[in-house]
């Protein structure tokens, strides 16, 4: 039997972690300087414990979905 969620000790505790981990996430994919890009906008879902982070770069801009347990990007979505 594994623990809930509400029990396990989350990966990405805090939105400096979240963004960090987006950063690194992007700029690995589309090959872009991280001092590129910019962060837009943080939010963290209670329910579902993962974080969004919406991050600019050039003419582009990306959503990444993280869940904060594994501490991993689960979605890239370009917007």
């Amino acid at each position: 039997m594994s623990p809930g969620i509400g029990l396990m000790k989350r990966r990405l505790e805090k939105e400096k972690d979240a963004t960090s981990l987006a950063v690194s996430g992007i700029a690995k994919n589309y090959n872009t300087s991280t001092n590129q890009i910019k962060t837009l906008e943080t939010k963290y879902d209670e329910d579902s414990g993962d974080w969004y982070v919406a991050l600019g770069w050039e003419d582009k801009k990306a959503i990444i979905k993280m869940d904060s347990v594994k501490g991993t990007i689960t979605e890239i979505k370009e917007i």
